[in-house]
């Protein structure tokens, strides 16, 4: 349909030379806007406009030169019949001018739109029509103000097609120069362009758990004295998101666990730890090389320095010095050799930011011993959870772990005899000589699995266990080889000693006697043994333990830690 605009007096176009135009001619003649001056009023008025160059001339701003397209009305003669499909339009900015212009478009036959583009007295005339996209297709957009926009170039290409055919909906692109009405290369059609977006946390978002990179904490067990403790804690920060470095020695017993999602560095004593084995010369050596593993620590750098362990107290006392904020996990909270050395290990603890502990009476010795209570935390010891197949038979008692004096092992042979109908299991390295145990049981049925056990074998004496004791010193905190028979759903039997106890006890996971109490532990033996009911709800309460002291749990309360320090 081509009019007069409303904002528009006099002849809206002329030729050059200034005639008028009052009948067609040619449609490949340029035409000039006649009244520049419309322009403003025009834009004002909220109509859509756009410019297109001339064929000798780059697009330009400026108002000379120019044919303006309106939304109503577009001002361009053609020679043929054409259509353009208004539906599929890729850019947002088209299909709002798509949907002004049908807006303007009178409704003709059923499913077919048309409007006339000349006023030519011509056998066929020449229509723009729809597509036959369905009308359900397009999307709504709500209407903008566009009217004191002004685009550098039509949002539709108008273009001749050959042979009468219909132009369609890949026809449509953006106009290029020399391309007003006659064919040109084709092209991708318009797609909008996917670019990677990083979400930015507002101002008000600052500080209240928002991240920006990993936290990196350096893990250090000089000695290897707990690589499954290390290990576990290790891949349950890496899967919190910590970065994560552990830096050991090789460990003398056996293989440690492969890292999942951390670096492991065997950094100290790298001869002490391979060469000399269990003999003598090895703590002479392992002494020499200490001071150099510190320097090469020392060289590392991260946000967090962990200790697990102080493997040589007198010398760190004169050498270590954290360089970083720095956390102490007192395990054995005094360890057995130096334990008499109580201004030893203040000036140790002094050291640290924080001290972890893994009960509350392991809080309340420390504090005692004059660590402030501000640096010390409590975090409890996680289990180690596995499921062996089980086999036991209704009587058998594990004794299970290193073999060393503190663990009582002697205390709990006596108990097993008092007991009455019951079988011993001992599985565990000894570090000291078994032949006075073998003594002390013999008339027992007792089964020996000495040496250092690989996690199949440990799997298989948890599975042949009913209960596990563990008369302790008291001369640690926590162990891990109770953790690992309530990671096992096995009940147990506990000396009252250091925070051995705490979790048998609040799980409701076995049974604990005082310290020293070889008939109380005993009588606990008989019951567990020869009551089912007893049996299983001790059995239950190692599943509660399981449940709840879990490796994440334990991440994320360090990670709340670290973030106290740092």
């Amino acid at each position: 349909m081509v009019r007069e605009h409303p904002a528009v007096e006099g002849t809206p176009l002329e030729r050059p030379g200034g005639r008028a135009v009052t009948q067609p001619e040619t449609p490949h003649e340029d035409l000039v806007d006649a009244a520049c001056e419309r322009l403003r009023e025009a834009v004002g008025d909220g109509r859509h406009e756009v410019r297109v160059a001339g064929d000798d001339g780059a697009l330009r701003r400026e108002r000379d030169h120019t044919v303006e397209l309106l939304a109503v009305a577009v001002d361009v003669e053609v020679d043929d019949r054409h259509s353009i499909e208004l539906d599929g339009v890729g850019d947002a900015a088209q299909r709002r001018l798509a949907d002004d212009m049908l807006a303007e478009i009178p409704s003709g036959s059923s499913g077919e739109d048309r409007v006339p583009l000349s006023r030519e007295s011509r056998p066929d005339e020449p229509v723009m029509e729809r597509g036959d996209a369905p009308p359900a297709d397009r999307e709504q957009w709500a209407p903008r103000d566009c009217g004191r926009c002004v685009h550098p170039a039509p949002a539709l290409e108008m273009r001749q097609c050959p042979h009468r055919q219909l132009l369609q909906a890949h026809d449509v692109r953006v106009v290029a120069r020399h391309e007003f009405d006659h064919l040109a290369e084709e092209r991708p059609p318009l797609r909008r362009r996917g670019l990677a977006v990083e979400e930015v946390p507002s101002s008000h978002e600052h500080g209240h758990g928002v991240a920006y990179e990993a936290v990196r904490v350096l893990l250090a067990d000089p000695p290897a004295f707990t690589p499954p403790y290390d290990h576990e804690l290790a891949a349950a920060l890496a899967r919190a998101g910590v970065d994560v470095e552990l830096v050991t020695s090789r460990f003398r017993f056996g293989d440690a666990p492969e890292p999942e999602g951390y670096t492991r560095r065997e950094l100290f004593y790298p001869l002490s730890s391979r060469v000399f084995g269990r003999s003598r010369l090895r703590l002479p050596v392992k002494v020499a090389e200490h001071p150099l593993g510190l320097a090469a620590l020392r060289r590392l750098h991260a946000d967090v320095l962990h200790v697990q362990w102080l493997a040589a107290p007198e010398l760190d006392a004169l050498l270590f010095r954290p360089h970083m904020p720095s956390v102490l996990t007192a395990h054995d909270l005094l360890p057995r050799r130096t334990a008499h050395r109580t201004d030893l290990w203040r000036r140790l603890f002094a050291r640290f930011d924080r001290i972890v502990v893994h009960s509350v009476g392991g809080r309340n010795t420390l504090a005692e011993l004059g660590v402030d209570p501000e640096r010390l935390r409590v975090i409890p010891h996680p289990v180690f959870p596995s499921d062996p197949a089980k086999r036991d038979d209704g009587r058998t008692v594990l004794a299970f772990g290193i073999i060393r004096p503190y663990k009582g092992l002697g205390d709990a042979i006596e108990a097993v005899r008092r007991a009455g109908d019951a079988r011993l299991l001992v599985a565990g390295d000894p570090l000291e000589p078994v032949e006075p145990y073998r003594a002390s049981a013999n008339g027992l049925d007792v089964e020996w699995r000495l040496g250092y056990l690989s996690q199949p074998e440990i799997d298989r004496a948890f599975g042949d266990a009913t209960v596990a004791v563990f008369p302790y010193r008291p001369e640690l905190d926590q162990s891990g080889a109770l953790l690992r028979a309530l990671g096992a759903g096995v009940p147990a039997i506990a000396y009252d000693v250091g925070g051995i106890a705490e979790p048998v006890r609040n799980f409701g996971a076995g049974r604990v006697v005082p310290a020293g109490d070889v008939p109380g532990l005993a009588a606990a033996v008989h019951e567990l043994l020869s009551d089912p009911a007893a049996l299983e709800q001790a059995r239950a309460g190692a599943k509660r333990a399981r449940a709840e002291l879990t490796w994440d749990a334990a991440a994320e309360a360090h990670l709340a830690l670290y973030e106290e320090i740092t």
